[in-house]
C-alpha cells in the first residue's frame, strides 16, 4: 500500500510539472528574452524596420512591426502573443486582412517559437529563433519562405 501511494504521489508530481512546463503563462516566461525592440538588419536599400516587443501582463504581451522606406512608413503590423481558451497564439493584424490572423504556437523552447496556421493564405507558419541579440523570423508556407534577421537594441 505505502508503494501505492508513493507511486501515486509521484505520477501527480510529475503530471503537475510536466503540465506547468505546457502552459501558456510558462510558454510566455520562457519568450522574455523577447521584450524590447530588435532592428532589422537585412533590409533592401533606403530601407529599413524593427520590431517591438512589451509584456503587458503574464499572459499577453503586445508587439509592433515596421519597415521603413527612407523615413516615410511602408509597412505596419501589429502584433501579440496572447491566450485563448488556454492555448497560446501569435496574432497578426495587418490592413490586407480583414482582421485580426491567429497563429496557434506548437513549439516553445528558450530560444525560440513556432506557430501555424494553415489555413492562412501566406504565411502559413512562422518561425523565430534566436542566438544571443540575433533575431531570425522565417515566414513560410509550401511553396516559398522569407527570412528577416533583427538585432536586438541594447536599452538607453
Amino acid at each position: 500500500m505505502k508503494h501505492f501511494i508513493l507511486s501515486s504521489i509521484l505520477l501527480i508530481c510529475m503530471f503537475t510539472v510536466a503540465a506547468q512546463k505546457t502552459s501558456p503563462a510558462f510558454q510566455l516566461k520562457q519568450l522574455s528574452w523577447l521584450e524590447g525592440k530588435w532592428t532589422r538588419t537585412n533590409t533592401k536599400p533606403g530601407r529599413s524596420g524593427y520590431e517591438e516587443w512589451k509584456k503587458i501582463t503574464p499572459l499577453s504581451w503586445k508587439g509592433q512591426g515596421i519597415t521603413l522606406k527612407g523615413t516615410d512608413t511602408a509597412f505596419v503590423e501589429q502584433l501579440a502573443l496572447e491566450v485563448k481558451k488556454d492555448t497560446l497564439y501569435y496574432v497578426a493584424v495587418v490592413a490586407e486582412n480583414n482582421g485580426p490572423v491567429y497563429f496557434r504556437i506548437t513549439e516553445v523552447n528558450a530560444n525560440g517559437f513556432i506557430c501555424e496556421n494553415s489555413t492562412h493564405d501566406f504565411p502559413k507558419k512562422i518561425v523565430y529563433w534566436r542566438n544571443g541579440n540575433v533575431l531570425r523570423v522565417i515566414t513560410s508556407d509550401e511553396k516559398k519562405s522569407i527570412g528577416f534577421l533583427f538585432q536586438k537594441q541594447e536599452k538607453q
